[in-house]
């Protein structure tokens, strides 16, 4: 049974919502699961098969087949082969591993150390499910004869006439839409989000144990799929001679010390900035501001770090582009908390917002994403102020 989405208040209608996300799938499709060897995208898997749908398990290798990662590393782990293929074979569904190295190393990591480099804060998960995931694996399996691409992502697929809206996922502390807002009408037209109304990871967890699964137990990944340490530790090494110190500055354009080089500084950082507070009883400093071209980094009070107006490049649209004075929210990391957002202009690839109150911590690179309610109208990548 398909219930309404909410409010819409760009499109003027509610979108359709079902109950269970497989009841968007055709009895008679093909489903290749992306199995990263974690119990989510188990779970997916089980889900397709307990449907009674032809199910295909494939695994992305994206790794240097030289370069172990530790265990429990996620989708860029050696040993998450091992478990999705063992996943697989209690499940009774063939298991392939692809090889996708080369388009993720180019495609991924390589805008992630060059966005770092550039004084930007990315979300590699976004460009991920984008061009890895719904790009190159989605394409390679509609080759193979498969007519969808299911994963273990919690979010969920709706209808509104012809368009498939995008919403946020039932179980609100895993929810994953925010990094699937760059996906187009026919990526989510042959995607499956088979976790999306499910209440908690806990009830994930209950049904791989139920099942029986070698992935029941495991933990979730933490961090970047191909990073084994920290952001920092990654960036000293990956970007190797492509930084510099420069002068650490505040507000009024005095140098206060010396920073370790543009990477490793993000608008809102607080610890590890390298200068402390004139005065013990004085306010915390964060960077402020990060100036790649210039070779310098602004700290200051956390009030410096409100933003009334945010700018957006690059805009996707999943449905029409908003009309002026639209109230909408904004929510700029992964799990932050949305700010109530008005539109003050909107064209296919820009956006200007109103934000009242301020938000703060907005950083360079970072992806904004819109909501109207529960649904995604929209995302792009915040641009400097």
């Amino acid at each position: 049974m398909a219930v309404a989405g909410g409010p819409a208040a760009v499109s003027g209608a509610a979108a359709l919502l079902p109950d269970d996300q497989l009841d968007l799938v055709p009895a008679d499709a093909t489903v290749a699961v992306a199995m990263s060897g974690g119990v989510d995208s188990s779970v997916a898997a089980a889900r397709c098969v307990a449907r009674g749908l032809r199910t295909i398990g494939i695994t992305l290798a994206m790794w240097p087949r030289d370069h172990v990662r530790d265990r429990d590393r996620g989708c860029c782990s050696i040993d998450a082969v091992e478990d999705a293929r063992r996943v697989a074979a209690s499940l009774g569904i063939p298991h392939y591993s692809w090889n996708l190295e080369p388009e993720f190393q180019e495609r991924v990591v390589a805008v992630y150390a060059d966005d770092y480099a550039a004084g930007r804060t990315p979300n590699p998960c976004v460009g991920c499910n984008q061009v890895i995931k719904f790009g190159v694996l989605l394409e390679r399996a509609l080759q193979a004869g498969a007519s969808h691409v299911a994963t273990g992502h919690y979010a969920r697929l709706g209808r509104r006439g012809d368009v498939v809206t995008l919403h946020r996922a039932v179980a609100a502390a895993k929810d994953q839409a925010y990094t699937l807002h760059r996906l187009d009408q026919t990526q989510l037209g042959h995607a499956v989000f088979p976790l999306g109304a499910i209440v908690s990871k806990d009830e994930v967890r209950g049904i791989a144990a139920e099942l029986g699964l070698a992935t029941a137990a495991k933990p979730d990944s933490q961090e970047l799929c191909f990073v084994s340490d920290t952001i920092r530790a990654d960036l000293e090494q990956r970007l190797a001679g492509r930084f510099l110190p420069g002068a650490l500055l505040d507000l009024d354009g005095r140098i206060v010390g010396e920073h370790r080089g543009i990477p490793f500084y993000t608008v809102g950082q607080r610890s590890g900035i390298g200068v402390a507070p004139a005065r013990p009883d004085a306010a915390p400093l964060y960077v402020v501001a990060v100036n790649a071209q210039e070779n310098t980094v602004t700290v200051g009070p956390r009030g410096a770090l409100d933003r009334t107006v945010v700018r957006l490049r690059d805009v996707h649209w999943i449905g029409p582009i908003p009309p002026t004075d639209t109230a909408l929210t904004l929510q700029l990391r992964a799990h932050a908390a949305p700010a109530p957002v008005t539109i003050t202009e909107a064209s296919a690839k820009a956006a200007t917002i109103r934000c009242e109150p301020p938000v703060n911590q907005v950083a360079p690179g970072q992806s904004g994403v819109l909501y109207d309610a529960d649904e995604v109208v929209g995302g792009g990548v915040v641009v400097a102020a």
